[in-house]
């Protein structure tokens, strides 16, 4: 969970505090809300306890995530101050959060976040905000993606805040919530697939590609800012362009735009999230692969590996074709980072098909997997389906192939040793060693490395280094010099 800075107090009262939680899409939104809020006469605290207003961005994917959300909008109205839910749960339950969670003061959706600021003044004028009413909002753009760009502009889309176009006024709506030299960089909303655990495309709504001018304004703002690595992300980026027409890139647009944020002054890496395996185009492997400055790094998800399990939960895909997607990024690129998610304990899911997914995993050789047991997500076609695993059965095979996952991923980290990486330096302490990420780790899920022998290093310095040994997934590395390097 990340919280706003502290700038000085607000002559006019009007301060509020960011609380953010879930994934890298809601970090993203939380800075637009940020600039919103800035841009309404809004100043922004890190303290609760010293604001007029707590917004809590909250996640709704999961049991634990909701949970967790509302916790925090609970801790949060202990502070005294006004508690305003927005995110995902807030999208997804609306009146019904509100009724149940009297404590906070507004439960607003994603069509009050062009008018946040606003929205807040009523709340700490003690005007009642009726609470959001959920709809589905796949049925808010049309059915045809090309047809999305046109109708889009009057559907709120949170993450795309944009005025004008770049080279023609443009100007970001967006206000950074820390220093990190890691920016999360949205690409596209929503979804257009139909898995049959998955609730997100039910309140994310259909897929929407951002126009390419709108974010090569944003990355050349967040190089601005501070950002050296971009970290795109969307609920589905390889399908990023379907909705932008042939003069765009289509559905090779995203093939076209990573080069062009690659070339962005001052960011020096560009890293890739949430891929579809069955949608992961040769083309496309290989811009990722072989593109300078761009992470060769590939966020697949892959979910499970029987076939048997993967069409129930209306996806596609095998252990066969799996690893043939595999052995392609490798023959371009032998050290390219491979991550996927999981989900054991589905519905039907038999002790057959926990062995082919061990199968895979153990052929796979990637470099960091998520372990999660299927819970029933409101709404969706999963939660009907018969053949519910046992939660006891469900809790064995979660630990069974986390243990797996763990002494495999170890095994790739080690592997590594020996390898030159380059790595993003991203803590330093005086007189400890410095932290940071190679190009195969993610910010925050596939490990870190610890570089010794520092020096004198910067935060967003990108350092050379050889690795030494490993720890988990975790590398320990050294600097090395361009001599030792080898001029590579």
């Amino acid at each position: 969970m990340s919280s706003s800075p502290a700038p000085e107090p607000s002559p006019e009262g009007r301060r509020v505090a960011l609380l953010t939680l879930g994934c890298a899409r809601n970090e993203v939104d939380s800075e637009e809300l940020a600039g919103r809020l800035a841009a309404g006469g809004w100043q922004l605290s890190g303290d609760p306890e010293d604001s007029d207003v707590v917004v809590v961005n909250t996640c709704g994917f999961v049991e634990s995530a909701k949970k967790d959300s509302v916790d925090t909008l609970l801790a949060a109205a202990d502070t005294g101050a006004k508690v305003v839910a927005v995110g995902c749960l807030a999208e997804r339950y609306g009146a019904e959060l509100a009724e149940s969670l009297p404590e906070a003061d507004a439960v607003l959706g994603f069509d009050h976040y062009p008018d946040l600021a606003d929205r807040l003044g009523d709340v700490v004028a003690g005007r009642a905000v009726a609470a959001h009413t959920p709809t589905d909002r796949r049925t808010l753009l049309p059915i045809s993606p090309v047809r999305r760009p046109e109708a889009s502009g009057s559907v709120p889309v949170p993450g795309h805040g944009q005025q004008g176009r770049n080279g023609q006024g443009a100007r970001v709506l967006r206000t950074r919530l820390d220093d990190a030299p890691v920016a999360a960089l949205k690409i596209a909303s929503g979804c257009d697939r139909r898995c049959s655990f998955c609730a997100i495309p039910s309140f994310r709504g259909s897929f929407t590609s951002r126009h390419p001018d709108d974010i090569l304004a944003e990355a050349a703002w967040l190089a601005e800012h501070g950002a050296r690595e971009l970290f795109l992300v969307s609920e589905n980026s390889t399908s990023y362009g379907k909705d932008l027409g042939r003069e765009n890139g289509g559905t090779r647009a995203l093939e076209r735009l990573l080069p062009r944020l690659a070339a962005v002054p001052g960011i020096d890496r560009v890293r890739v999230s949430y891929l579809q395996p069955a949608e992961t185009r040769p083309d496309l492997v290989r811009t990722i692969a072989t593109t300078p400055g761009v992470a060769p790094y590939f966020d697949l998800s892959f979910q499970h590996a029987s076939e048997t399990v993967l069409r129930r939960m209306r996806r596609f895909g095998s252990t066969g074709s799996f690893l043939a997607l595999i052995e392609q990024i490798r023959a371009l690129e032998p050290a390219a980072g491979i991550r996927t998610n999981v989900i054991v304990g589905f519905p039907g899911e038999t002790e057959a098909d926990v062995a082919e997914l061990e199968r895979f995993l153990t052929a796979a050789r990637l470099d960091a997997v998520g372990v999660f047991g299927y819970s029933d997500e409101d709404g969706t076609e999963a939660e009907s389906l018969p053949g519910k695993v046992d939660p006891d059965t469900i809790a064995e095979r979660v630990t069974r192939v986390s243990s797996l996952v763990e002494e495999l991923t170890a095994q790739r980290a080690e592997d590594r040793v020996g390898e030159h990486v380059d790595v993003l330096v991203e803590s330093v302490q005086t007189g400890q060693d410095c932290t940071g990420r190679a190009a195969h780790q993610a910010p925050e899920v596939d490990g870190e490395c610890v570089v010794l022998d520092t020096g004198e290093r910067a935060v967003g310095e990108l350092v050379r280094c050889e690795v030494v040994a490993s720890e988990g997934v975790d590398l320990i590395v050294r600097p090395v010099t361009p001599a030792a390097d080898g001029g590579r």
